[in-house]
């Protein structure tokens, strides 16, 4: 087979051994060599080996998001994107303009509102949403996915009724002066609902998640973590759509798929297990939610929030519960992914696993926004990894501050603390929560504010490097699966994934620059399958 030679780069490995190089050599889909221009050119050069000039444009390995939501991506093709909306009457009028053109008695589905943006008061009443959207039942996802909004029609659909049980680790928020639903649903009391929405096509489903994929690698990724089958069908159809494009229609996205609890049963089934597939597609570990979001105030905390006295937030599982699902994982030898934004929910966490033996593949713990130093000190195990989220930040501060206090903001989004204790960390998204850019996700670990802001950041401590940063974002990413022997550094004999960037991000004056950052190129297995 040919070879190709991406050279006259600033190619920066994250290998220790050779940081800096000029030059790759792809084969197969795999690095067979590195080193200097002129080295690579005359070893490599004959026998007509395909030659890419970089332009002396900096190159990474490939950006890893170690968690995201693909299918909620697909989403904002598919349903009304509600993402960035900066104030009521906006969010009002976008859901009007859509309900207009939606037939009566068809959902009007919507996704990623975010009160914490308004300028212009709080979350529309039931009351708003039944007056311009009062012929069709209306569902829209919050941007954290904790929290839902409906009209009458929605509930409706679903036969609300007072005395209606509410599914446990959920609840329907009602007036407390006339008792009657105000339109909001937290966390599982969205079930009502979603079992009443017909399922979309197949196709339509496939399709937006194509375009969640095209959009991920254009943003410079080559390998996501995604966690899909409760909002794709269950887990035979998630699996479908992702063999058909990744490995049938030959998509160049590399993907981890986080199954989540529920179909742990179907994939010992179809005897799959973590590390199941091939370099394009693989099997990952199991998810479990074990809380909320701070939003909310349904994250659990060791002590109660300090707005809200004698509200501790809402664990999703009883501790019996929780170490009941780890133990079926653990009898077929899988890693569990597990979602704790609060410091008591990551102690339940890590409380359980200790009651089981290590599984070849390593456990991750999801998010670990609010930590203790105790906490930090249990994380650094090699058998662990800590997914971190560096844009939530963004959205959390400064209202954040009043949900936790002062003391204990200083243990929020602790990503230097956790690195300098040795802390496996891997970078991601959560998109949709978050915007699919790691630049944005980079910006936020270095700077600890909004791009829009010019401070010296939020708990400023906690900053870490650039250097740092990419690393979270690529040789993170790999520890997360297990991994590292085939990606996560430039070196020979890994997967040929790479990102070229206009800008030298380690050479930058200041780290704004990086919003003036384009992806040039994303490389994977050795094709470019996206150039500006």
């Amino acid at each position: 087979m040919s070879k190709t030679i991406y050279t006259n780069g600033a190619i920066y490995t994250l290998d220790t051994n050779q940081p800096i190089v000029q030059s790759v050599v792809v084969e197969d889909g795999k690095i067979i060599d590195i080193g200097s221009h002129a080295d690579m050119t005359l070893q490599w050069g004959r026998n007509e080996a395909k030659v890419i000039d970089l332009q002396g444009k900096m190159v990474t390995p490939g950006l890893v998001d170690s968690h995201l939501h693909l299918s909620g991506v697909a989403f904002q093709y598919l349903d009304l994107n509600l993402i960035g909306v900066t104030s009521k009457r906006e969010m009002l009028e976008k859901i009007k303009e859509r309900a207009n053109a939606t037939p009566p008695g068809k959902w009007l589905l919507g996704i990623g509102w975010d009160e914490n943006l308004f300028t212009d008061g709080t979350i529309p009443t039931i009351q708003e949403l039944d007056h311009i959207a009062p012929h069709c039942p209306v569902f829209l996802k919050r941007v954290c996915h904790h929290a839902f909004l409906v009209n009458s029609k929605a509930l409706e659909m679903c036969n609300y009724h007072p005395s209606l049980a509410v599914p446990t680790g959920g609840s329907i928020i009602l007036d407390p002066d006339t008792k009657k639903p105000t339109g909001l649903l937290l966390e599982s009391a969205s079930k009502l609902i979603t079992e009443r929405i017909p399922e979309r096509t197949y196709e339509e489903l496939k399709d937006g998640l194509e375009q969640a994929m095209n959009h991920a690698i254009q943003r410079g990724l080559t390998s996501v973590h995604t966690n899909d089958p409760l909002y794709l069908g269950g887990f035979d159809q998630t699996y479908k759509m992702y063999d058909e494009l990744l490995n049938k229609e030959r998509k160049g996205l590399r993907c981890n798929l986080l199954i989540d609890y529920p179909f742990l049963s179907r994939l010992k089934e179809r005897e799959m297990y973590a590390g199941y597939g091939n370099d394009r597609l693989q099997i990952g570990a199991i998810k479990i939610f074990a809380d909320g979001a701070l939003g909310r105030r349904t994250a659990l905390l060791s002590a109660p929030y300090h707005d809200a006295p004698g509200q501790y937030g809402e664990a999703q599982h009883s501790q019996e519960e929780l170490y009941q699902m780890v133990k079926e994982a653990r009898a077929y030898s899988m890693p569990i992914a597990v979602h704790t934004i609060g410091d008591q929910a990551v102690e339940n966490v890590l409380q359980v696993l200790d009651q089981f033996p290590k599984v070849k593949q390593r456990d991750r713990i999801i998010h670990v926004s609010l930590l203790r130093e105790d906490l930090i000190e249990r994380l650094a195990d090699p058998n662990l990894v800590a997914d971190i989220q560096p844009r939530f930040l963004v959205g959390d501060f400064p209202w954040v501050q009043d949900r936790l206090g002062e003391k204990r903001i200083q243990y929020l989004y602790a990503w230097k603390s956790l690195l300098a204790a040795g802390v496996l960390c891997g970078g991601g998204s959560d998109a949709p929560v978050e915007p699919v850019d790691p630049l944005l996700g980079i910006h936020a670990a270095v700077t600890r504010r909004a791009p829009s802001q010019s401070h010296d950041g939020w708990n400023k401590k906690e900053k870490i490097s650039m250097l740092e940063a990419l690393k979270v974002f690529t040789v993170g990413g790999a520890y997360a699966t297990n991994e590292e022997h085939k990606k996560g550094t430039i070196a020979r004999g890994k997967l040929a994934d790479m990102t070229v960037y206009s800008n030298n991000l380690l050479s930058m004056n200041a780290p704004d620059e990086l919003l003036n950052t384009d992806i040039e190129m994303t490389v994977i297995g050795g094709e470019i399958v996206y150039q500006k």
